[in-house]
């Protein structure tokens, strides 16, 4: 997690559908489900923008993460 995920998740927890919008664009799903989330509630904005944010970087580190144990 580095120096600009932080910024995100901050930024997340101020304004959730800005955080998301700066991760995965304006007119994305996940920009529209959070702006539905955070008009029908403030926290479950927050929840959801983290969880994008969290998920996506992880995301993009490829197979690392889902590497089977014994695959040599």
């Amino acid at each position: 997690m580095g120096v600009a995920t932080c910024c995100d998740i901050l930024i997340a927890i101020l304004l959730p559908p800005l955080g998301v919008c700066f991760k995965t664009g304006c007119c994305s799903m996940e920009f529209i489900i959070c702006l539905l989330l955070t008009i029908l509630g403030y926290i479950p904005g927050i929840v959801y923008a983290i969880y994008v944010i969290a998920i996506q970087d992880r995301s993009e580190l490829g197979g690392e993460l889902h590497r089977p144990i014994n695959d040599a």
